[in-house]
């Protein structure tokens, strides 16, 4: 069984901690939101490379903008906060909030112009060359103009509400994120001419993309902003239209609920999510023509700063462009399908629970079926069987095939337990509209432990086998969340080991009773023991490399921004551990430091998935050690939420990750960049002769899916092939 850490053994690992942090200062660290903006750099990279088809990279473009627009909501509203608060602490790189926002400030207008341009220049001809174009009034032949002028009339025009501003009529109260048109008037006044200025808010009822009819293959929009600018007169008669700007507003999003004082969690967090939409603003956006006068206006109305202000030469709301990728058409211009396969160890199994019987299955999405998991549930529902399914839903993105498993269980008279995140980023009013639907079919349905997030993964389903009762489960590192599996990477383990259906009964019994953690025979349990586990595991490394021991450290996740994760990692570094980070996103790690970091590189790879799965190898003196979970190297993840990390026991699929997983990964030099001393990532440098390695591609070659694309004429489909793995168990390191 597991340590279960805490008394006296934490306070003085905790002692010993602070003694070794004063060995790395400040520089010893990169900033937090640079690294991010660093991460969406490498996003809008994909934007800009020709090799992407142009769909996709019309797809990443999109995706640059909905990251900004979180990272405003959330991020820059928090260190907002800090500035009014007049709070004085320095981040671990060493910078004030007043610093931090400084430096983001500028790399955001970088990223923003660098955004515009790639839309400008490349994306906007590159499609019309392949007749998508966006077309302007001027554009427009006369049989567009009256389809237009109908569609104005039918469909526009009854939605929009023209608001003047004015002593009588203050300025409205704008929703997050909603697209706006400022109007400047003029009208006479008790003989005078005098300007005003109004607002009319573009619908969000409507497509912000008007797509025009057409007899053949073209696709010709307009944007939405524009029909309505077009026809202001029509809103203000016997006004005279003086100018009019586009202009958005982002708000702080982040929920302020105090659980202990709520006595209904899913009430606060509905009256929250009421209070988002008018958070304080925290950003403005207006067209590159915008007046200064009338930016100046916006900026004093809103109580915002020149800082928070983005001129933007390109669409407002680039996310809604998304919508020219929606349908079948311009397959040339896409990513090939992945028609994902079964997985190995399933293909031959007509009963799934006897597979799993078997052995451990673990699976690899999206490369392999997520239908897999599905089944599991599903079956598990119809099965007479199957006495109990318990089961934590984060992210369930509304699929009826995961709640409807859960529904159809309790309507086959099985007891049916369902721990709902309501306070998943962004995802809460689905959370609740499903929570609520869950309880009317008769799920009882909780929402975990007060002032923890649930975001760890588990499925436990309680069957009567023939020759005993047993626990089978499921863990994973993603959501139950069929749509988001066939976009992220992420693993999956089914299981009915003895020690996992055990854990797994401990840990719904936590969720959804009142006890105390008791420690677990296999599962690492954040907020409980993860934190210094981990900890505890680096060090392990530690102590083996200065004994003379093989010693290796290989994680994979989404972010790393713990401190004393990284301080630990700089200690194993120092004493001669070989460590190789692949993080996606954020890493406050410095890597090549002399002295602290020479032997730490850290990579992260943005290809056409998501990488979303975390994986953590500790070599153990040649008796490696592998981890899988749901939770990054965050604070966070350690302490504010319920995370569950487990053990690879099976030692064939230890290997598999070890040969196929980790190594594809790590030997990756086409979608890979590495960090840099200075927090920059660069293309890792290719030896002469050394063929290009994809890994995406790779795992979908491994799997086994099916690559499908409709070729035009003469051109050759794109071939796969299997890969060759070599006996090293990983690549070697690129420095």
């Amino acid at each position: 069984m597991p340590l279960a850490f805490g008394g006296k053994a934490a306070l003085i690992c905790h002692k010993v901690m602070d003694e070794d942090t004063a060995a790395f200062g400040p520089e010893h660290f990169i900033n937090r939101e640079v690294s991010w903006l660093e991460f969406n750099l490498r996003v809008l990279d994909e934007a800009l490379d020709p090799k992407t088809p142009l769909l996709e990279r019309v797809k990443f473009f999109c995706i640059v903008s909905s990251n900004l627009d979180e990272f405003f909501e959330v991020r820059v509203a928090v260190i907002k906060q800090q500035m009014e608060s007049g709070a004085s602490e320095r981040s671990v790189d060493g910078l004030t909030a007043t610093e931090t926002f400084r430096m983001i400030e500028r790399r955001v207008r970088r990223l923003v112009e660098r955004q515009c341009t790639c839309w400008r220049e490349q994306l906007v001809p590159g499609l019309a060359e392949r007749g998508i174009r966006f077309l302007s009034f001027r554009e427009l032949s006369a049989k567009d103009l009256a389809w237009i002028e109908k569609f104005y009339r039918a469909e526009v025009r009854p939605v929009l509400t023209p608001l003047g501003i004015d002593p009588a009529h203050p300025f409205p109260q704008l929703l997050n994120k909603s697209l706006n048109v400022i109007v400047q008037l003029e009208g006479k006044q008790a003989a005078q001419n005098r300007e005003r200025l109004a607002v009319v808010q573009v619908p969000r009822v409507l497509p912000r993309l008007v797509k025009l009819p057409r007899e053949d293959s073209r696709q010709d929009y307009v944007f939405l902003g524009r029909i309505i600018g077009n026809y202001l007169a029509d809103l203000f008669p016997g006004m005279k239209i003086l100018g009019h700007w586009l202009f958005r507003v982002t708000r702080n999003s982040e929920l302020y609920i105090d659980e202990d004082e709520e006595e209904n969690l899913l009430k606060a967090v509905e009256n929250e999510l009421h209070n988002r939409r008018k958070g304080d603003a925290v950003r403005l956006e207006v067209e590159r023509d915008c007046p200064l006068a009338i930016q100046d206006r916006l900026v004093e109305t809103l109580g915002l700063g020149e800082d928070d202000l983005y001129v933007v030469d390109g669409p407002l709301n680039p996310t809604r462009i998304m919508a020219i990728c929606e349908g079948d058409h311009s397959p040339e211009l896409r990513d090939p399908a992945l028609v994902a396969a079964t997985a190995r160890a399933l293909r031959d199994h007509p009963d799934l629970f006897s597979a799993i019987r078997e052995h451990d299955i673990l699976l690899h999405h999206p490369y392999e079926s997520f239908g897999s998991v599905v089944d599991f549930l599903e079956k598990a529902a119809e099965d007479p069987q199957v006495l109990a399914i318990k089961q934590t839903l984060y992210r369930t993105g509304g699929d009826p095939r995961i709640v409807g498993a859960l529904m159809n269980a309790v309507r086959n008279g099985k007891q049916v337990t369902a721990v709902v995140e309501l306070k998943a980023r962004f995802d809460e009013a689905n959370n609740i509209l499903w929570a609520r639907r869950l309880e009317e079919a008769g799920v009882h349905v909780v929402y975990g432990l007060v002032g923890y997030k649930i975001h760890c993964k588990v499925a436990l389903i309680v069957r009567r086998d023939p020759d005993s009762i047993r626990r089978y489960v499921h863990l994973s590192t993603g959501n139950y969340n069929p749509t988001t599996a066939r976009l992220y990477t992420d693993l999956g383990l089914l299981t009915c080991r003895e020690d996992f259906g055990e854990d797994a009964t401990n840990l719904f019994n936590l969720l959804t009773g009142i006890c105390q953690f008791q420690g677990m025979r296999r599962f690492i349990v954040a907020p409980f023991e993860l934190h210094q586990r981990m900890i505890s595991l680096i060090e392990r490394e530690t102590d083996h490399a200065r004994k003379g021991l093989p010693a290796r450290i290989i994680a994979k996740m989404n972010s790393l921004v713990d401190r004393q994760i990284i301080e630990a990692l700089y200690r194993a570094s120092q004493a001669g551990v070989k460590i190789d980070l692949i993080v996606r996103g954020i890493c406050c790690l410095r890597p090549q430091l002399r002295g602290v970091s020479e032997n730490v590189a850290v990579r992260s790879i943005v290809d056409r998935f998501l990488e979303h799965s975390r994986i953590f190898y500790f070599e153990n003196a040649c008796q490696p050690e592998i981890f899988v979970g749901s939770a990054d190297w965050m604070p966070r993840n350690f302490f504010g939420r319920i995370e569950v990390v487990f053990p690879i026991v099976d030692g064939n699929l230890r290997e598999r990750i070890i040969k196929e997983l980790l190594a594809t990964a790590l030997a990756d030099n086409v979608k890979a960049r590495l960090l840099q001393q200075d927090g920059s990532y660069r293309l890792p440098p290719l030896k002469r002769g050394q063929p290009p390695r994809r890994s995406q591609s790779e795992f979908m070659a491994m799997a086994g899916g099916q690559i499908r694309r409709k070729s035009e004429p003469g051109q050759k489909k794109p071939v796969y092939p299997r890969v060759k793995l070599a006996r090293r168990p990983f690549a070697e390191k690129t420095t």
